[in-house]
């Protein structure tokens, strides 16, 4: 019996409580940062919920009431890079023979409660998701649609609560014995986040294909916010890592360059084996260096025509989780490509399943979408993937 081709993830699971909101909104103004790293309020960016209360001299209820006019959530999904991102690979891949495994951490409560309501019914096997007496991490997600001319934006409050407890000792022997091992949005995992390196040089020694995915390290950014954020221990994490899938920001505060240029050129020069840098509704960037994927020189990817013809006429939910999508549709390109025997995979395909799944997550209110049968997202996706495809053509 051959052994089954096996995806095994870890990082940041969280509840999301999305808002509708505008930035623009004078409630917003006393809210908004100041200086890097003060715990104020940016667009596009995460502050952590402790940091922003100490920054705000009202109580965080009251603020929050402010913020959301005493709304209540327009929507309450699963949400984090870690766990969306695989949750959106394994519904991508029920025709690929594989296994989807999610390592993480969720307190013994409703929203831990609710986060494996939820994902009983997707592909993702959830059984070394172990759960702490901390409450379970949430974020609140303040979504501006009408943000840069319409192309959206969010903010993020985070709460880390039971994250803070998941360490390296808690990924056994399971997680290694992978082909593809994926390390997503960390920062939000300081413990894990701080030994990023040894995972990763464990990971190569094991034979895994090594794949990261970022989030905004606010941690970093408060404590240094005018030097580069530090991946792990030291830069040597970057030779480990096959495929590393980052956005503008968190590329240019990475490398502690001021373009994507650079950015580009300092990721190819610590020894990545291949970068994508997503800029929300403009072109991706992307290369590789050979060790994995196809050898790719730094090019650019357009976004999607045709979801962007949809989201004008009205097809939109919000932004929260485009980043997250687009990670899990490389991601399950990429298991779907080295687990057909495709050598070596191909960076340019793998980043086209990235662009629709990032694109279409705008059609729905948070990260995960919640199919009501087997194959509903993958058949929701092709379409634009195919169209795609022949937009690259012209």
């Amino acid at each position: 019996m051959s052994k089954i081709f096996k995806i095994s993830g870890v990082g940041c699971s969280l509840v999301d409580r999305l808002y509708r909101v505008s930035y623009g909104d004078s409630a917003f103004t006393p809210y908004l940062s100041r200086a890097r790293g003060d715990g104020g309020l940016n667009p596009g960016q995460l502050v952590f919920r402790e940091d922003f209360e100490k920054s705000c001299s009202d109580n965080f209820h009251l603020i929050l009431a402010k913020l959301t006019s005493n709304r209540p959530p327009e929507k309450i999904n699963i949400g984090g890079p870690g766990i969306v991102s695989m949750i959106h690979a394994s519904q991508l891949s029920r025709d690929v023979d594989c296994e989807f495994h999610f390592y993480g951490i969720r307190g013994d409560d409703e929203d831990g409660a609710f986060i494996m309501s939820l994902t009983k019914n997707t592909p993702l096997n959830t059984s070394s998701y172990i759960t702490s007496e901390m409450e379970t991490p949430s974020t609140l997600v303040l979504s501006d649609p009408d943000y840069q001319h319409g192309d959206g934006e969010r903010i993020f409050i985070n709460s880390i609560a039971a994250a803070w407890e998941y360490k390296p000792m808690l990924l056994d022997d399971t997680f290694f014995d992978s082909d593809i091992v994926v390390f997503g949005a960390t920062a939000l995992l300081p413990n894990l986040h701080d030994n990023l390196t040894e995972l990763l040089v464990h990971a190569v020694s094991k034979g895994c294909i090594t794949v990261v995915n970022t989030v905004y390290d606010f941690s970093n950014e408060q404590l240094n916010p005018h030097l580069k954020w530090p991946l792990g221990s030291s830069d040597e994490s970057y030779r480990n890592i096959d495929l590393l899938v980052t956005d503008y920001e968190e590329a240019l505060r990475l490398s502690g360059t001021e373009s994507i240029q650079n950015a580009m050129r300092f990721f190819r020069k610590k020894g990545a084996g291949a970068v994508i840098i997503t800029r929300g509704a403009k072109n991706v960037s992307l290369f590789s260096t050979g060790i994995l994927f196809k050898q790719l020189d730094d090019m650019e990817m357009p976004v999607s025509k045709a979801v962007a013809k949809s989201l004008t006429s009205g097809f939109a939910g919000d932004t929260t989780g485009c980043g997250d999508n687009f990670a899990g549709g490389v991601i399950a390109s990429l298991t779907s490509q080295v687990q057909k025997g495709e050598t070596p995979p191909c960076l340019v395909e793998a980043c086209t399943w990235g662009i629709v799944s990032g694109g279409t997550a705008c059609f729905y209110m948070g990260g995960m979408y919640e199919e009501k049968e087997e194959g509903e997202k993958l058949k929701m996706i092709e379409p634009f993937y195919h169209s795609y495809k022949k937009q690259l053509e012209l």
